[in-house]
């Protein structure tokens, strides 16, 4: 039966130690991690042997020594000058070590060891340690060349479970996944493809992807591969692609490179979504929204041809301010219908209720805050709001003058992300004395709308109106 390097190794040491007549022997290893303080000691015989696991790295400076000046070296009481080899009991009287070649280079050393006067080293020692050293230079060249090949084939089987995870994965998605070169042409093709497109992986392979993009849209794919040549990756791009029929389909396609093992890009990976039954509840949605959108405004208009007839004895200020509140109204219905019906951005919100007073107000109005998203219900209360306050500024307020701006703004602090900080200030108009009695607007932000922002705050300071609300987002 064939002897394992590791055994051969032992055997060595186990000779040295006997031929020397020595009283500990081994053989230490500079392997790939290690340094010229720190080696693998490959075998150990003798009295050390009970003291010291083989195969584990151990400080043994001599070593590196001989490694360096690459001679055999005798040392006697070695402890003295390497303070760590006293970590190993029992210590060393004396201790001959040589170095052995790998590929020819000095990468170990075989060593024995006295631990007592009894005898000492001589011309015939170093003899039998060169000899020795000779096949273990050949024994440690195959262990390392058997280490190397098993981390390779390990790597391999590594490789190979997770192509085949890969593979299963690619098969199985419901999505279809294809790969070209940067010609164009199709390498691979997934049965999700095959279900997408209806053209086998016979039929397809080998051919253009052009194959797949209707007339209309062939200028998109020198697009796509000028900018998979870049580097660049193309995700979730929406189009129309031909299936084997005839018929078109909307997909979501996410185009990526591929690499050699170079870097140099070589072709594209794709993935195609089949969008077509989201498409088809984006235009129900749409349509639904506009008819939505339609009723209300039907809606307003009958209220408001209502009002007119009925509050046409009412003085026309009031009138105009019903009409001007149904505006309000209308305006946020807008902006939600622009959006997505369930919910609108505040800046948009605040620009679309204000712009029936731009006319007259120009640039004496500011906006800022960061992006905020609120629910339906908040945007047409808040619209109705702001409504009430810049029609009051142009009334009475900091509009009514040439001096006069308003700010608004909003913002969110780290501690609490889910509440927008609103405010409404008025600088530069007429002193402000607070209203005798409430009007609709302080009715409504101090009573309809704490039900939504908590506790408004309404303040008719003599410099200007400041409201502040506390949004929930």
């Amino acid at each position: 039966m064939a002897m394992s390097p590791d055994r051969i190794l032992q055997e060595l040491s186990d000779t040295a130690l006997a031929l020397c007549h020595a009283h500990s022997a081994g053989l230490s290893l500079l392997e790939d991690d290690d340094h010229m303080e720190n080696f693998h000691w490959r075998a150990i015989s003798g009295e050390w042997a009970s003291h010291v696991n083989g195969g584990t790295p151990r400080d043994f400076g001599p070593c590196g020594t001989v490694l360096d000046r690459n001679m055999p070296l005798l040392f006697s009481h070695p402890e003295r000058d390497f303070p760590y080899f006293g970590e190993v009991s029992p210590l060393v009287e004396e201790a001959l070590l040589l170095p052995f070649y790998i590929g020819g280079e000095a990468r170990g050393t075989i060593w024995v060891v006295f631990h007592d006067t009894s005898r000492r080293f001589d011309a015939e020692d170093l003899r039998v340690l060169t000899n020795l050293g000779n096949f273990a230079g050949l024994a440690c060249q195959t262990l390392l060349s058997l280490r190397t090949a098993h981390k390779v084939e390990q790597e391999r089987i590594q490789s190979d479970a997770a192509m085949n995870r890969f593979t299963a994965i690619v098969e199985s998605s419901d999505d279809a996944i294809l790969s070209k070169n940067l010609n164009g042409v199709i390498l691979s093709w997934n049965s999700g493809a095959e279900r997408l497109f209806g053209y086998t992986s016979e039929e397809i392979i080998g051919k253009s992807v052009t194959m797949l993009i209707p007339a209309d849209r062939l200028d998109e794919e020198p697009d796509i591969l000028s900018r998979i040549r870049r580097g660049e990756r193309i995700v979730h791009y929406e189009t129309k692609r031909a299936r084997k029929d005839g018929s078109l389909v909307d997909i979501s396609l996410t185009v990526s490179p591929l690499k050699d093992a170079a870097g140099r890009v070589i072709g594209a990976s794709k993935i195609a979504r089949d969008i077509t039954d989201q498409k088809q509840v984006q235009e129900r949605q749409a349509l639904l929204v506009d008819e939505m959108k339609h009723r209300i405004k039907n809606t307003l208009s009958i209220v408001q041809a209502i009002a007119m007839q009925t509050l046409r004895d009412t003085p026309l200020a009031e009138r105009d301010a019903f009409i001007s509140r149904l505006h309000s109204l209308s305006h946020a219905h807008d902006v939600l219908t622009n959006e997505n019906w369930h919910r609108a951005s505040l800046s948009n919100l605040v620009e679309f209720t204000l712009e029936p007073f731009r006319a007259t107000t120009r640039d004496r109005i500011s906006i800022d805050g960061p992006e905020v998203w609120l629910d339906a219900n908040k945007s047409t209360l808040l619209a109705m709001i702001i409504h009430e306050l810049a029609t009051n500024a142009v009334k009475y307020g900091a509009l009514s003058v040439n001096a006069g701006r308003v700010g608004i703004t909003w913002s969110q602090t780290p501690d609490d992300p889910h509440t927008a900080n609103f405010q409404w200030q008025e600088l530069g108009g007429p002193i402000v004395v607070a209203p005798a009695r409430k009007g609709f607007g302080s009715r409504l932000i101090e009573t309809v709308l704490r039900s939504e922002f908590g506790e408004p705050k309404l303040e008719f300071l003599p410099q200007g109106v400041i409201c502040t609300l506390a949004i929930p987002i």
